[in-house]
């Protein structure tokens, strides 16, 4: 994973089983729904309480449940990860705190790339023209040098480009252009950002 982000595996969502969600029908098979409370629980007891610095210990973890995190990413305390498996972090990337990763597809974040304190990484929605409102997911790219500052919300299928920026509270449901800065619900380009380039640290 040094260097780069890692490959994205080929998605398809896991286990997943159509249901009417009026019938209140699990959407997820059961070894699926307890691999996700076996994670959770590990989490509240091994990591959830533990101090903002011990990112490598949080990594850990999360790549013991098939995360594909780089070491020197951080990833604070209280992170919420859906599905870890589907959690992709370059070298520098950052998840702050309370940030919320619904990860039902996956979620690469580049290097250096950055979400703010509360952002929320979304991948998941539903069919509003299907009557029983199937689930529908789509992968989240965020480039290298992006930044998704606090409290604002990507949404499924959203590629954020390379050094972009989504301002606070904005919300992104298309495509956000690289060196630019975005803003707004929807979110709308507002000036350029300037480019630069990151060297090995």
């Amino acid at each position: 994973m040094i260097g780069g982000t890692p490959p994205e595996p080929a998605f398809t969502l896991p286990d997943f089983q159509k249901r009417d969600v009026f019938n209140r029908a699990p959407t997820f098979g059961l070894g699926h729904r307890l691999y996700r409370l076996a994670w959770h629980v590990c989490w509240l007891l091994l990591a959830r309480w533990t101090p903002p610095f011990a990112h490598r210990w949080r990594i850990a973890l999360a790549n013991l449940f098939g995360a594909h995190i780089h070491p020197t990413a951080a990833l604070y305390p209280s992170v919420r990860v859906w599905y870890p498996q589907h959690l992709i972090m370059a070298e520098r990337s950052t998840l702050a705190p309370g940030v919320t990763c619904y990860c039902v597809a996956p979620v690469s974040l580049g290097a250096y790339a950055i979400a703010s304190q509360g952002a929320h990484l979304c991948t998941a929605t539903h069919d509003i023209d299907d009557p029983t409102f199937q689930l529908l997911a789509a992968p989240i790219h965020i480039g290298a040098n992006a930044w998704i500052c606090a409290e604002a919300f990507v949404g499924p299928g959203v590629t954020v480009g390379e050094g972009a920026v989504l301002g606070a509270r904005g919300a992104a449901f298309r495509d956000l252009a690289a060196w630019t800065v975005f803003g707004g619900i929807p979110a709308r380009p507002l000036k350029p950002r300037k480019h630069f380039e990151r060297g090995p640290r």
